[in-house]
């Protein structure tokens, strides 16, 4: 018996729209958080033009100044999306990079320790801290709730101890991860910043590749590719945003590019992004956190598993930590506060679920642009923290509570609204069997008989 996986060809359909970043509940999740995010930026483009006389948000200077304020922010919401995807919370982030800080910078001034091996150091801190909960989590079994709000407690006691509450100024050669900008090329006379140019063509080089790796994989596996004409689209319209921000980046007042924070937030993208969706760690990730008994029956050592996700936050909070610090120059006692609430809010806000086992890297990113902008919107209209702050919360209550009613009432986002509504009534490849639409209410329907003798 042979089965026919050719592609059947049809003409255009609204619906196709939702394949373009995926098809699934939390891809389609991540579509709307994008649309809000599209949303944000051109509202405060808009308002900052009326009231300010320009609009000052999709300018260089701004976009190069969100990404300094929160590269950091980001990376924690990297880490965290593991976190959340297993079905944990950890609410120590702000604490241990507070702590690892202030260990970096008391060692480099007290030890006259090199700036590179300061940063070894401080992941070594993050990599001990995180072993540390790691092994309450996953061997004692004490709730990750209850660890890390203990971490809380410790570490940012152990700040404090550490750095008898003073700011400790950290050399010149580190601020370079957190206030360093990708170099100025003097020998070609351009008016803009040569290798922040060239990161933004290779990052279009790349998507283009991607996606032609993607169709090729899915046509030889036979599997349900999208239509060519939303690859094209969606290669089109990233490819367009990948530029355009490139040449806003490259062309920021002298001196500025795209930051080294910004770089290293990158890599740490592509880097997590291949090792949730491409690797056993990563499907195992998932695995636990959609339905641990079973993941434990197929024989994924879900133990193994909870210790490195919480050892790998707690290496990116040092991370983040240290680039704070080098960013304002100095390690204090009042760092770190506040940062977990900011990268649970990010997560969430892009599209992870409350319960675990549903969420991704990119998704967590676009979370956290939307909470990085809406904080930078409401700044440049002059809102007071206040304001900010009450803001936030709304967003954050929504975001969640639209995820929970969708799945309560079945619907996993507006876009299967739109699509439901605006599409064709009816589609032969997709239609299913009703007994009752098949069957006249009076006739019973019968199932087949079933050949007991067959094996």
């Amino acid at each position: 018996m042979t089965t026919d996986t050719t592609a059947t060809k049809r003409g255009f359909h609204f619906k196709d729209i939702t394949k373009m970043f995926g098809g699934g509940q939390s891809t389609l999740r991540q579509f709307g958080i994008l649309g809000s995010l599209l949303v944000i930026l051109v509202v405060f483009q808009v308002l900052t033009w009326i009231i300010k006389g320009t609009g000052l948000t999709l300018s260089s200077g701004n976009l190069i100044n969100v990404v300094n304020q929160y590269s950091y922010i980001l990376i924690l919401a990297i880490g965290m999306v593991m976190v959340i995807i297993m079905g944990h919370i950890d609410l120590s982030v702000g604490s241990v990079a507070a702590f690892t800080g202030i260990v970096v910078a008391k060692a480099m001034a007290d030890w006259n320790l090199p700036w590179p091996l300061g940063i070894l150091l401080g992941l070594g801190v993050g990599v001990l801290v995180g072993a540390w909960q790691g092994f309450w989590v996953a061997y004692v079994g004490v709730p990750a709730f209850i660890v890390t709000l203990a971490g809380m407690l410790f570490f940012r006691g152990a700040n404090q101890w550490v750095g008898d509450s003073q700011s400790i100024p950290v050399p010149q050669g580190f601020k370079v991860i957190g206030a360093g900008y990708l170099p100025e090329l003097s020998f070609i006379p351009v008016p803009f910043n040569v290798f922040t140019m060239l990161l933004a063509l290779l990052g279009v080089a790349w998507i283009v590749f991607w996606e032609i790796r993607t169709r090729r994989i899915q046509h030889r596996m036979g599997a349900d590719m999208a239509p060519l004409w939303v690859s094209v689209t969606k290669v089109v319209l990233i490819s367009a945003v990948i530029l355009i921000a490139g040449w806003l980046f490259a062309t920021g007042r002298e001196g500025t590019s795209f930051p080294i924070s910004g770089v290293i937030l990158l890599a740490l993208v592509i880097l997590y992004s291949f090792i949730t969706n491409n690797t056993v760690f990563g499907r195992h990730i998932y695995a636990v956190g959609g339905n641990r008994q079973a993941a434990r029956l197929s024989g994924v050592k879900d133990r193994w598993v909870d210790f490195f996700v919480m050892m790998n936050m707690s290496v990116l909070a040092s991370l983040a930590g240290m680039i704070y610090v080098a960013r304002a120059t100095a390690s204090g006692p009042q760092d770190g506060n506040g940062w977990e609430l900011d990268a649970i809010a990010s997560v969430f806000i892009g599209g992870a679920a409350v319960s675990g086992g549903i969420g991704t890297v990119i998704g967590s990113i676009i979370g956290g642009l939307v909470m990085a902008f809406l904080n930078n919107g409401l700044a440049l209209l002059g809102a007071g923290a206040d304001v900010v702050s009450m803001i936030k919360g709304l967003v954050l209550l929504f975001a969640v509570g639209v995820d929970v009613w969708n799945k309560q009432q079945g619907r996993p986002s507006i876009i299967g609204f739109l699509t439901r509504r605006f599409g064709r009534k009816s589609d032969p490849a997709e239609e299913t069997f009703d007994p009752k639409a098949n069957y006249p209410t009076s006739q019973k329907y019968e199932a087949p008989a079933v050949d007991e003798t067959r094996g």
